[in-house]
């Protein structure tokens, strides 16, 4: 079996207008997510959805295929299902169109999964976040999985949030002042380290439910916090995260792709 990829692109984002075609690096954003998705070995064929001539003309420009999808669309995923509603591969992967570190394996390793657990309806990527100054930025989304990998749920918050408090430092209540009070805070020394997984912008779907999801209703935990994958978790369907070593930085603003640029000139420095 080989995937479908499709890469949404919409010029008129809100915090970054005409993004897409940002130059970075002397290319196109879109066209660097769009050449690193043509290097995974399980794709068989790689589109740009959008809903702007600017970028059709750009992804033609440099050799690549695009559809213009309806303008009315509410969502990068609905674009994504329009694509796929005309391709039979049973397998379709969502790579946001401001992911130019994107790498090719990280498209086999979804892809893979999905073909070899045709009951997951739904996977994505995490990495592990060492730096507590990323795990606090609303601009990083985080995960929290069960055991067996499966997403509990995707915050711009830092979660899991840490409250390291000892009986001392907690807050007196009438219970603590009584002498037959026994609860007690752990303390610091038996609390594990925090560990925060940042959520890589790529999905995996199973074609049959991509194609159902444009359908689901609009939840309220995903328009609190703009994370359309929660509309999933608050209609009951399961996400597979799968671990990966590489780490991605999506261009969101003008300092992310200041940012970006100086990771391709390889002179990266501190960010968030």
């Amino acid at each position: 079996m080989s995937a479908l990829v499709v890469i949404p692109a919409r010029y008129g984002a809100v915090r970054f207008p005409g993004k897409p075609l940002a130059m970075l690096h002397g290319k196109p954003v879109i066209q660097h997510v769009y050449e690193r998705a043509t290097q995974a070995t399980r794709v068989q064929e790689v589109f740009v959805a959008t809903d702007d001539e600017r970028i059709m003309t750009a992804v033609g420009r440099f050799g690549g295929r695009a559809v213009m999808t309806n303008p009315s669309a509410r969502s990068g995923t609905e674009r994504v299902a329009e694509v796929a509603r005309a391709h039979a591969a049973k397998v379709v992967i969502n790579v946001q169109g401001d992911e130019p570190l994107i790498r090719g394996e990280m498209i086999d390793q979804l892809a893979t999964f999905l073909e070899q657990h045709t009951a997951i309806p739904m996977a994505s990527l995490k990495t592990r976040l060492c730096d507590p100054h990323l795990a606090a930025s609303p601009h990083v989304v985080k995960v929290v999985v069960d055991r067996d990998g499966f997403a509990l749920y995707f915050s711009r918050a830092q979660i899991p949030f840490v409250r390291q408090q000892t009986a001392d430092s907690r807050p007196e209540t009438e219970a603590s002042r009584t002498p037959t009070a026994t609860v007690q805070s752990p303390p610091v020394s038996s609390l594990q380290s925090p560990v925060w997984y940042k959520h890589i912008g790529i999905y995996g779907y199973q074609r049959h439910f991509l194609l159902q999801f444009p359908h689901l209703e609009p939840t309220p935990l995903e328009q609190l916090e703009q994370l359309e994958q929660l509309r999933a978790l608050e209609h009951g369907y399961r996400i597979k995260l799968l671990d990966t070593a590489h780490d991605t930085v999506g261009v969101d603003t003008s300092e992310d792709l200041q940012w970006v640029e100086r990771i391709l000139r390889g002179t990266p420095v501190s960010h968030g």
